[in-house]
């Protein structure tokens, strides 16, 4: 159901991820780092929408980040999260930080993955350049409820997220 709240988490390679994971017609928020709000149309776009901005490596922005998103579910809004932190250099998938796992056990929301493909040819990590012709797809799997989950196995949620998105890309 596209219609619920959800934190939704998704494996990140390019800027093109962003494009492809609208393709699912779902509304959400997303967690964006500071530098791209300053960059012309799509910093201003970002800002007039109200995403949510994350300075890395700022533990105060990070507080931040997780009121602001805490907010926006509580409101029924989704919020995605790249839970890399960073796109990947080399085509694997990295290992998952723990913020949003936490957030959706904290309040009580589903996390619903999603395995992006063949975005990480579109615009290469340290380009704006958008390559053409490339395919690229998005699969909503299945939400994971939290329900079952303490406080505490925020880092099993994580690892069952991580796991249905591997298999999903294998």
């Amino acid at each position: 159901d596209l219609g619920r709240t959800y934190v939704i988490v998704a494996y990140h390679q390019s800027m093109g991820d962003i494009a492809i994971i609208y393709k699912t017609k779902m509304q959400f928020m997303w967690v964006a780092k500071e530098s791209l709000f300053a960059v012309p149309f799509i910093g201003w776009s970002l800002s007039l929408a109200k995403h949510i901005r994350l300075e890395r490596g700022d533990f105060s922005s990070i507080k931040k980040v997780y009121r602001e998103a805490a907010g926006w579910l509580r409101q029924g809004m989704p919020v995605l999260f790249f839970p890399e932190g960073t796109r990947s250099e080399t085509g694997e998938m990295g290992e998952f930080q723990n913020g949003a796992f936490k957030l959706a056990i904290k309040e009580g929301v589903p996390v619903l993955p999603l395995a992006v493909k063949g975005t990480a040819e579109a615009i290469p990590k340290g380009s704006w350049l958008f390559t053409t012709k490339v395919r690229g797809s998005v699969t909503v799997l299945p939400a994971i409820e939290t329900k079952g989950y303490a406080p505490a196995d925020f880092e099993r949620l994580r690892d069952d997220a991580r796991a249905s998105i591997a298999r999903s890309l294998a």
